[in-house]
């Protein structure tokens, strides 16, 4: 019986945990999730792939920053309900830049690890700025204007973004390409923490753009009204 056999899928809602460590140093890496196709890929190819439970799609580690991880060794546990991969890191394994996915004390919030590689233009600024929202929920709010609109209400969230679309249509309307610029930028951040808000990756929105593709906005239309 192979390994991906010996999963209870079923009971595993279809995802496994997965912990990710260096194969050389045993440095654990991240922690990520695997479908049954993301692991059957992981053993046929030995590059690691993962099921994100945000973008809710199956990824190849390093896609979009080059940092894959080449599979050393799959193993596991007792229980056949989570796996340990062994890998040789290339580049670093966290988004932020770091080596490893684990760089903050929970008892002081201090960063123990430095960050090795600037990731924005890997990721690209919308990716970037999703991840540094998502890390501000929990901030003090008197000190975070993220963290003070993802715990206040609702309703100030999103009177905020009609305000900033309101901006944005004027400053189109007066033909000001300085403020279409600066109103726009208000608009697209405003409408990520509402994303995180909600937990909706950006990857997400991506996907359905990919998936308007070649199809008339006309089609489109009818096809939600129908």
């Amino acid at each position: 019986m192979s390994m991906v056999n010996k999963i209870d899928w079923q009971k595993m809602d279809g995802l496994i945990p997965v912990i990710t460590q260096d194969a050389t140093s045993n440095e654990v890496l991240m922690l990520a999730y695997m479908n049954e196709e993301a692991l059957k890929l992981t053993l046929e190819t030995k590059q690691a792939h993962y099921f994100s439970r945000s973008k809710q799609r199956l990824w190849k580690k390093g896609e979009s920053s080059g940092h894959t991880q080449e599979v050393v060794s799959t193993m596991v546990d007792c229980d056949n309900d989570t796996i340990l991969l062994k890998v040789n890191q290339n580049g670093v394994a966290c988004h932020t830049g770091r080596k490893s996915c684990f760089f903050t004390d929970l008892e002081n919030d201090e960063i123990k690890l430095d960050v090795e590689v600037n990731t924005t233009n890997a990721y690209g600024v919308i990716d970037t700025l999703y991840h540094v929202i998502e890390s501000r929920k929990n901030d003090d709010p008197s000190k975070s204007y993220t963290a003070k609109l993802l715990q206040g209400k609702e309703n100030s969230m999103l009177k905020k973004i009609v305000e900033e679309a309101g901006e944005f249509t004027f400053a189109v309307k007066d033909n000001d390409e300085e403020e279409i610029i600066y109103e726009a930028a208000d608009l697209l951040y405003h409408s990520l923490v509402a994303l995180s808000s909600k937990g909706i990756n950006p990857d997400r929105v991506k996907q359905e753009l990919s998936r308007r593709f070649g199809l008339s906005g006309i089609e489109e239309k009818n096809s939600r009204e129908n």
